[in-house]
This record gives structure tokens, sequence and C-alpha cells, in this order.
């Protein structure tokens, strides 16, 4: 699935706050290796139904076991692990004896604590590798998944001083002579195997992580239906990021693939197009979503228009960015392909009249498109008279109570447009018009 880098922002996948980012929410890799292959799999959504599905099953497969995961293996672990295969240690010998072991200590010191204290995290990481190999040997897993667990069974049986090092107690006493000769093997006889088990274990790491937040947040895996239509229908749709929220059923369909989304500001309008964009997005990275319930259709590509800035340094207008966002919008959507398309609040950047000659003309445009499904909010309630002869929008609201000029928010989407204007309201219940009288 296609989506740029300010859609990632938009929908809060990235951010650069680590309270405003999905990702972070759903990071628990113990390793910066593992970390980074989480990014690569958030960064790279499927276009396969297959490997959604092959991703889904790893998931499945993994939330049984999270509980027995091994805790020996940490980032510093691997940090050490990393450090010691590069370290400028003093010659060892391959098969070093008892009398060995002891003139290198006498005679190099610091060697051998650095050897001594670094084969301690190897064997840690050897035996938390043999547990993961244990505990999914023979659990029906996907073949590319399979291959990762079959690979360290390989290593832990063939080479001996793995075999060894896996079999070394947590608390155990290693000799001197066995410190060095495990030293020597990794660093010299088995430094790339090493190197691919690390690179393997961050693998397994980053999806762990991603076995372990669906388990912690309850998420669930969605229903991939196969169609040359988009549809998406969910219940109990709801964003990760927030505390309480209210949860929202949804359908969209080739039949209504436009959504006109009115209400009052704070009532809820860009909470749900974020939480539509993030769950489709989760949805082809295999993740499990924040719905009771979802099914829809693989997308082709997902582009956001929200967060439009404008730019001093190219002398740029917020408005001029807005239609260059929409301009590259409908370049790509006119590729035949399913899309999903955000917009939040359309031509902030020019004057009310200005931007609702804009907007329709943006919305009878776009709702020529039937391979794509859109969710657009305004305020601009006035052009929806002259776009309800349209069969395929869908009219929704969020409306807002009002008393005594306290306000409160359902957050449950109605049927209908919402013609709330509250800006002046919220400016005296902020106590603004009685300061500016003072003046």
């Amino acid at each position: 699935m296609q989506i740029d880098d300010i859609s990632f922002n938009d929908i809060s996948i990235f951010h650069a706050e680590e309270s405003y980012s999905i990702f972070h929410k759903l990071n628990f890799t113990r390793t910066e290796g593992g970390k980074e292959w989480l990014r690569h799999f958030f960064s790279t959504p499927f276009s396969d139904i297959k490997k959604i599905t092959g991703t889904q099953n790893i998931l499945k497969k993994l939330i049984e076991q999270v509980d027995d995961w091994p805790q020996e293996i940490s980032n510093g672990t691997v940090l050490v692990m990393i450090k010691f295969l590069d370290y400028a240690l003093d010659a060892i010998g391959n098969k070093p004896s008892a009398v060995d072991a002891f003139m290198y200590r006498l005679l190099h010191s610091a060697d051998y604590s650095m050897a001594k204290f670094s084969v301690k995290h190897f064997t840690d990481f050897f035996r938390g590798l043999k547990k993961i190999e244990t505990i999914l040997a023979n659990v029906d897993m996907p073949v590319h998944f399979k291959r990762y667990i079959d690979r360290i069974g390989h290593l832990l049986s063939v080479v001996e001083p793995f075999k060894q090092m896996a079999a070394v107690e947590k608390d155990e006493t290693i000799p001197q002579h066995k410190n060095l000769y495990f030293a020597a093997n990794v660093r010299v006889h088995y430094k790339i195997e090493v190197q691919e088990l690390i690179d393997i274990y961050s693998r397994l790491d980053a999806w762990y992580s991603m076995a372990f937040a669906v388990k912690k947040y309850n998420l669930h895996f969605p229903e991939f239906i196969e169609s040359d239509k988009p549809f998406i229908e969910a219940r109990g749709l709801y964003h990760l990021l927030l505390h309480n929220p209210v949860p929202y059923h949804l359908q969209m369909s080739p039949e209504h693939n436009f959504l006109f989304l009115t209400g009052a500001n704070m009532a809820g309008k860009s909470t749900l197009i974020k939480s539509v964009g993030s769950s489709v997005f989760l949805a082809h990275i295999g993740m499990g979503v924040p719905a009771s319930a979802m099914q829809l259709t693989m997308f082709d590509g997902l582009i956001s228009n929200i967060n439009v800035v404008d730019n001093i340094a190219k002398g740029e207008s917020f408005f001029f960015n807005e239609v260059q966002r929409i301009k590259n919008t409908v370049q790509k959507i006119s590729d035949g392909k399913k899309w999903l398309v955000l917009i939040d609040e359309l031509f902030k950047g020019t004057n009310v009249e200005d931007a609702m000659r804009c907007s329709l003309a943006v919305i009878k445009g776009l709702i020529k498109v039937k391979t794509s499904l859109f969710i657009l909010s305004t305020h601009l309630y006035e052009i929806g008279d002259e776009l309800q002869e349209l069969p395929t929008i869908a009219f929704r609201h969020f409306e807002t109570m009002v008393t005594e000029e306290a306000l409160s928010f359902s957050y449950q989407l109605k049927e209908g447009i919402s013609k709330d204007r509250l800006g002046y309201l919220i400016l005296r219940r902020e106590k603004v018009v009685d300061m500016l009288e003072k003046l």
C-alpha cells in the first residue's frame, strides 16, 4: 500500500513527539535492532493479501507464547556482543587449556576481564535463543518465519561452542579456559554466524513486539475481502492514542464512497478521520486494529490532507500548499486503483466564499472516482445543500450540546449535517471576550 511521509504524520503513525506516535505506543521491542525492524515493518505496508494474512498468522501464534518469551536477551546484551566482536583483543589460542588460561589472565588481565564479561552476555543470548527455538519448533508457522527458527536450531546444534553456551545456566560459573574458548570462537571462527543470529533475533523481536501489542491492547485482526471495489466496515472503531475513546460504527462502499463530515470544533471529526486512516494502515501491515470487528478490501494507497502548513522559506502560502496537496491527490487517485483519501477541513487558507467554491469543485470532481473511498470534514455546512442530490455522498455529523454557554460532546456519529458554529461561544467561555472588553 502506497503512503507518503505526510500521510504517515497525519494519521500519527510516526511523530517526533512520542505521545502522538502509534509506532511508539506499539513498540515493545527489547533491542535497537528489533526496533529498526519494527520501524521497517511499519514503513512498508503490504500490497499482497497473502503477506498480510501470513503476518497475522505469525502474530496469532506468537500471542500464545508471549508469556513464555525469554527474558535473557536485552538491548545491553546485544550491544556488548557487537562491541566485543570488533574489540582489539589480544590473540587467544584455538583450544586454551587451564594453564593457557592462567597465563593469559596473568599477562593480559584487561583483555581477559573483557572476554569474561562479554561471554556472560553471549551465554545469555544463546540460552535465550534456545528457549525461543524450543517453544516455537513445533508451532505451525508460515514458511518465511519458520526458516528463522530452523536456522537457530541448526546453528545451536552443529556449532559446538554455540551449543555449549546455550546450555550454560544463568548464574553458572564458567571456568577460565572456557571463557577464552568461547571468546575465541565467537570472534574468529563463527563471527559471521553470530551476526546472522543477532539479525534473526532482531526480526523475532519486532514480531514479538507486534504480538505483545495486539494482546496488551486487545486489538482484533481484521478480515480482508477480495474485491475490485473498495469497502470498509468497522464496529467499535476507536483511535489507539485516546485514553477513553468513544467507539464508532462506520461503513463505506462504492454506493456511498464519500463521507461528508460536519460538526463543531472539538466534536470529533479529526479523530474519526485519523481512526479510520490508522486502522486501515495497521490492517495492511498485518496488525490487529482498534475495533471490535473490521472488514475491508485491500487498498493500493492511502493519502491524507490534514496537517497542511505554509513554507516561508519557499514563499509558499498555506492555501497554495493546500492546492498542491489536492493536486497531488488527484494525480494519484487517477490511476484506477483503490485509494483511501482523508481530507480534514479543506481550504482553511482562504476566505469563506472562496473556500466554499473551491470545496464544491473538489468534491464534485472527486466523486467521479468510483475506485476510491473519501472522508472529508468541513465547517462549510452550506455546501451540503448543493451536494444533497449526489447519491454516493453520505452525510454524517457530530453533535454538540450547549447549556448556559457550557459545551458537551457525545462523540457519536449521526445522520445529517451539523450547522453548529460555536467559535464565539468558546471565545466567551474562555473569558477572552471579557478580557478584550477590559483592555
